[in-house]
């Protein structure tokens, strides 16, 4: 739910290791022994690893769409002119909900961006999904820290690279509108509840807005919202094991974390700035959900670093700017500076070596460069990126976060969860807390039953 050519001495090291490999993957097709073709054109030189292809279509699926999917497109389009491939790409609302009936009913794309590591489990459940080719393997061992490739590990078995990373630890804001009452960014949880008070209190606006409406993915942020308080409220430690379900929905730490979380996006007084009550959080689009900042109506709105492409065309972003924004604090000292991040994975569900070339291309050095030169607002986890590369203000404090080493960084609880759970009873069960005001009893109570046995 988030969207540059470097032709750098690096990147064409890994493209000549990742040609091997990617020629090892192929080498029983007859496509395959084309694979060492090269295209003339010296622009197309990068992508001599991926040749042999020419005159074929991969499909590709995921949850990305318009505006942020344009940059996607742009990413590859070199790749595709100089390799003869064909990428179409499909992104929908409704990603989470399609694809496995897609996968069960055979009409599976050849290519999809996962967001969910619970949901690729599933998706190896079915068969269908294609354990990634070697040089796949090969650059996430690279690129990534050793984290990132057990997302997408299953039995053992490994699935597919991350396509980005994303920091969720942000709050928006207009610098000019905290200059001109002159409010002072947070850097505590007690600070950030103190401004609260005071901005409700002038009568200005509402200090908060917030929307979860996304198609068939309604309810996510909500999810990232009661995460961002269990990491900072009870820890680490009990985070990774309610992610594992050894501490329950219905216990007394989760409990507590929606009690704060009712205090902060529940409250009356704190919400829902521009649209109406609490209630209206739950038919707002996220992507809607920050626009009453640039009017005045509301103050902040908590949402990762992926947000900046839903901001208007012409808004301008960074210090000084129409919007920029602030990690979002810690609420003591005792679990250091918690962040939460996420990340997308492409996984396979076919084998043909076009397949594998784009697969592996994905994975690359290269292409995530491709694409941060295009893209803000979009953060890859492959360490191979040149960091100055990165000019948008909010990318570089997102990269800050999420390279710090003393950082108490975890993956997006729901994304980790069966995703009958974190892609299912959650999120339903979370936009009937905001819309119906439900009771936060019956709510995790309803979650906890959904998890599988």
């Amino acid at each position: 739910m988030s969207s540059r050519a470097k032709r750098s001495r690096i990147a064409l090291i890994g493209s000549a290791v990742v040609g091997t490999l990617v020629l090892a993957a192929c080498s029983s097709s007859s496509t395959g022994a084309q694979a060492s073709a090269t295209n003339t054109d010296p622009a197309c030189a990068p992508f001599s690893a991926y040749m042999g292809h020419s005159g074929t279509t991969v499909s590709m699926y995921g949850s990305i769409i318009s505006p942020e999917s344009d940059s996607l497109n742009k990413s590859w389009a070199q790749f595709s002119k100089c390799t003869g491939i064909t990428i179409q790409y499909e992104g929908s609302n409704d990603f989470e909900s399609q694809l496995p009936v897609r996968v069960s009913g055979g009409t599976a794309p050849d290519l999809a961006i996962i967001p969910q590591p619970g949901l690729i489990a599933q998706m190896v459940k079915t068969g269908k999904a294609v354990e990634a080719p070697a040089g796949v393997s090969a650059n996430v061992d690279k690129f990534w820290n050793k984290a990132w490739k057990t997302y997408a590990t299953v039995n053992g078995k490994f699935y597919g690279a991350p396509m980005s990373a994303n920091m969720k630890s942000l709050v928006w804001y207009s610098p000019a509108t905290f200059t001109a009452n002159n409010w002072t960014i947070p850097t505590t949880w007690a600070d950030m509840m103190t401004l609260s008070d005071k901005i409700a209190a002038s009568g200005k606006m509402k200090p908060w807005c917030g929307g979860i409406g996304s198609g068939t993915a309604t309810g996510w942020p909500a999810t990232d919202w009661l995460e961002e308080v269990v990491m900072r409220q009870a820890g680490p430690d009990v985070y990774d094991q309610w992610v594992a379900h050894t501490v329950k929905f219905n216990s007394p730490q989760i409990q507590a974390a929606m009690a704060t979380l009712n205090s902060w996006m529940r409250n009356p007084n704190y919400v829902n700035g521009g649209f109406g009550d609490s209630k209206t959080i739950a038919t707002t689009t996220f992507q809607d959900a920050g626009k009453p900042i640039l009017t005045g109506k509301c103050a902040m709105l908590q949402q990762a670093s992926f947000y900046e492409a839903q901001w208007p065309a012409g808004t301008t972003v960074g210090d000084g700017k129409n919007v920029s924004a602030f990690y979002l604090p810690p609420m003591g000292t005792t679990f250091g500076n918690p962040v939460e991040g996420g990340g997308e994975f492409v996984v396979a569900f076919s084998s043909k070596p076009e397949v594998a070339a784009v697969q592996t291309y994905l994975s690359s050095a290269d292409w995530a460069s491709s694409r941060v030169k295009i893209a803000t607002g979009w953060v890859s986890a492959n360490n191979g990126v040149d960091k100055s590369l990165y000019t948008d203000p909010i990318d570089q404090l997102s990269v800050k976060y999420l390279t710090d080493p003393t950082a108490t960084f975890r993956f997006d609880a729901s994304d980790l969860m069966p995703a009958a759970v974190g892609a299912g009873a959650e999120w339903t069960a979370m936009t009937s807390w905001f819309g119906e005001n439900k009771d936060t009893n019956s709510v995790l109570s309803t979650i906890d039953g959904a998890w599988p046995s």
